[in-house]
């Protein structure tokens, strides 16, 4: 009898084994930037709802998979679930660009109207995609990084100048820029050996990459707030059971709600950290600022006419 129930004991212990599931996830960011540090979080949320049966382990700074292959690598079951920049798939489809429209919404406030008029959108996409969207949190609004004064568009005339999304790209024509596409981990070295001598990026990345150290001069330009989504492959989703994916997605829930507030807190604290170590931190000139609205309505225009009706359901929903 005792080496009956020992045994029913270890078939138990080892079923409740079988059940418990780990699953790589490539995030985006380095360990230092709040959006990696919501995903741990979010990880710690999943392991606890879910009473370890789900585990996730981050993995990031794009290690796993770059951010061109993330969707692709999530697609494909490369990793079951991934962070990615959403415009940095607007030359797949231009819908996901539209966080990288300038002007179109650059508070947080109108930052997260605009993700609540695009979310449904994207969720259909993706899941056509065999994807499944979580939750999604931004960056700070995006500033111009310059080794010299900027006065307005003229003072970009010839500057090699780092883009990292088409919209991006662009910009820095409109600008009269040349656009070169780098990657966040390699901007320092981009800067030093002379690839770039521009870039607009958030304050987070300019802390992130040490930005003190190769320019001078930060335009708080405030002119997008781009988004990370993270999103899970579908037959990944379906394999879990069903009390696992209602736990996943409620700290998905928890995540995209600290994941906003964490980011107004960090764009307040890294652009005083980008003074505090001796960048000259700076309002739009009035010169830049009145180009820049002309290139805003240019770069909406085309943007509206390249995502169609997706692109206007998606302003609809602004008003």
């Amino acid at each position: 009898m005792k080496r009956f129930l020992l045994g029913t004991t270890f078939a138990v212990f080892g079923a409740g084994l079988a059940q418990a599931e780990t699953w790589q996830m490539s995030a985006d960011a380095p360990d230092g930037n709040y959006l990696t540090q919501n995903i741990r979080a979010f990880a710690d949320d999943v392991a606890r709802l879910t009473e370890g049966e789900l585990e996730i382990e981050v993995v990031s700074n794009s290690v796993l998979l770059k951010r061109p292959e993330l969707k692709r690598g999530v697609q494909r079951g490369i990793v079951p679930i991934g962070e990615v920049l959403i415009s940095a798939l607007g030359n797949e489809d231009a819908a996901y660009s539209a966080d990288a429209v300038p002007l179109l919404a650059t508070t947080f406030d109108e930052a997260k109207a605009l993700w609540d008029a695009s979310r449904p959108i994207y969720e259909e996409k993706l899941a056509e995609e065999g994807l499944v969207l979580l939750y999604a949190a931004p960056w700070p609004p995006q500033g111009i990084y310059m080794n010299s004064e900027v006065t307005d568009a003229s003072s970009f005339d010839g500057v090699k100048f780092r883009a990292y999304n088409p919209s991006t790209a662009r910009l820095a024509e409109l600008l009269g820029a040349v656009p070169a596409t780098i990657a966040t981990a390699e901007i320092s070295q981009a800067f030093s050996t002379g690839v770039i001598n521009g870039m607009i990026t958030s304050p987070s990345t300019g802390v992130d990459s040490q930005a003190w150290d190769f320019v001078s001069h930060y335009y708080d330009v405030q002119a997008f707030i781009p988004k990370n989504m993270v999103i899970v492959n579908q037959r990944s989703f379906d394999g879990l059971d069903e009390g696992v994916q209602g736990a996943l997605r409620e700290a998905a829930d928890l995540a995209e709600t600290r994941g906003w507030e964490m980011a107004e807190t960090a764009t307040t604290e890294a652009t005083q950290t980008m003074a505090d170590n001796g960048m000259q931190v700076l309002p739009t000139p009035e010169g830049l600022a009145t180009d820049f609205e002309a290139i805003a309505e240019t770069m909406r225009a085309e943007w509206l006419e390249q995502a169609g009706e997706d692109g206007q359901t998606i302003v609809d929903g602004l008003n």
